[in-house]
């Protein structure tokens, strides 16, 4: 079921709200906030639902039905993802289902390959919530990340690739002749190859108070959280091309936004600055770095430091936005592979890990330029990789071996 018109009634402070916020942002699913501490009937509301109880959130969906308090395993389930692969075996497995993971899905599902794509996230990885892609081939006025995502998942799923939605991947390690990928529903996926595309997220600032004010001031998506502050102020951390794109795309929304960046002027490139020079909303500081953001169960302030003087004063935005860099999500696997200083994982030429089997690209890879265009060539690349390593290990479907049942589950014996 499509959901189109949904609302999320809960509070800047609550956990389970911003938990239920980074799920829809993630998902790319479109709803509206409304602050139950600020709006006395929306609280009414609230209690009413819930037999006089003050619990939140509360997500009304257009069916007119409601979830109180959910689980992203229950929003999962209201909004149809499919969460959970229709076969214990497949030739490749992918994780991540951006331009990288997908282009490789095609191919090898072109090649008559089974493919599984598992996807924390929403499909389409940080492509997805790019507002304009401009520079990517074939596209002369550009497209937007929503719709390009729309495209790539839609030429996959022609060629029969199986996508996962809104599930985590915990393992990846080898049984034998086969890679296991464990999910967090504790589920396990066996493969010939595995992919690792998992990308990148936008790194973190990691000064006192960022973390306390996540979802409820401090952002790091301008598409997925812009609209929350219509005709206000918003800051705008880093000086880069991500924060002077994202910067001017804010303007559509905010009254005003300010451009914070530690170096002596924006590194963006001459066409990102010259958009943002352009701009009569934005102004830029430079020299300057954040040092602490303070609140009260609201965002209130954002201490900066002068990095030549020390000095320190406080800005106070209706929100920030910080765009200061990318680091791997390589998480849940830098132990198994190697890596390098920043946790991006090292690949041989043809894109293998030092785990046998076991491939990466995109952004998470090691040297890799963390573009759309250059990580969709990797996915190509990486699946006629895969291709070869399939046909040299001569990987048998373990469908035709001699089931065993264990745990009350049908698995294969070897």
């Amino acid at each position: 079921m499509s959901h189109t018109n949904i609302t999320l009634y809960g509070t800047t402070w609550c956990g389970d709200c911003k938990r239920a916020k980074q799920f829809f942002g993630e998902q790319r699913v479109h709803y509206d906030f409304i602050d139950v501490d600020a709006n006395p009937e929306a609280m009414a509301y609230v209690e009413k639902v819930n037999n006089g109880k003050q619990s939140i959130p509360v997500i009304v969906f257009d069916d007119g039905s409601t979830l109180t308090e959910p689980s992203n395993a229950e929003l999962a389930e209201k909004l149809g993802l499919q969460t959970m692969a229709k076969r214990r075996y497949y030739d490749l497995i992918v994780v991540g289902s951006g331009p990288a993971g997908l282009t490789a899905a095609l191919y090898a599902a072109r090649e008559g390959l089974d493919t599984l794509v598992i996807e924390r996230g929403g499909v389409g990885g940080q492509a997805a919530i790019t507002e304009v892609l401009d520079n990517f081939p074939g596209f002369p006025e550009g497209v937007s990340g929503a719709e390009f995502a729309d495209r790539l998942r839609a030429q996959a799923e022609r060629f029969g690739v199986e996508i996962l939605s809104a599930q985590e991947v915990t393992e990846v390690h080898v049984d034998g002749r086969f890679k296991c990928v464990k999910t967090g529903d504790g589920e396990e996926y066996r493969a010939g190859a595995v992919l690792l595309a998992l990308g990148s997220k936008y790194r973190r600032l990691g000064i006192p108070g960022e973390d306390d004010f996540i979802g409820a001031g401090v952002h790091f998506c301008a598409t997925c959280d812009g609209a929350f502050y219509r005709g206000k102020k918003v800051l705008v951390i880093g000086g880069g091309n991500s924060a002077a794109e994202e910067g001017v795309f804010l303007t559509r929304f905010a009254d005003h936004v300010t451009i914070l960046t530690r170096d002596a002027e924006l590194s963006a490139s001459k066409v990102a600055r010259q958009k943002v020079s352009e701009n009569k909303q934005i102004d830029v500081i430079t020299g300057v770095m954040p040092v602490e953001v303070r609140g009260n169960g609201r965002l209130k302030s954002v201490v900066v430091q002068d990095v030549k003087t020390g000095e320190t004063r406080e800005l106070e935005p209706d929100g920030v936005f910080v765009f200061i860099g990318l680091t791997p999500n390589s998480q849940f696997i830098k132990q198994s592979v190697k890596v390098d200083e920043f946790g991006f994982i090292q690949t041989d030429i043809g894109l293998q890990t030092s785990m046998p089997g076991v491939f990466a690209a995109g952004d998470v890879r090691a040297g890799s330029t963390k573009q759309a265009a250059s990580a969709a060539g990797e996915g190509a690349a990486v699946a006629l990789s895969i291709r070869r390593h399939l046909a040299d290990a001569q990987v048998d479907d373990p469908d035709d071996l001699e089931p065993v049942e264990v745990g009350g589950r049908e698995t294969v014996a070897e």
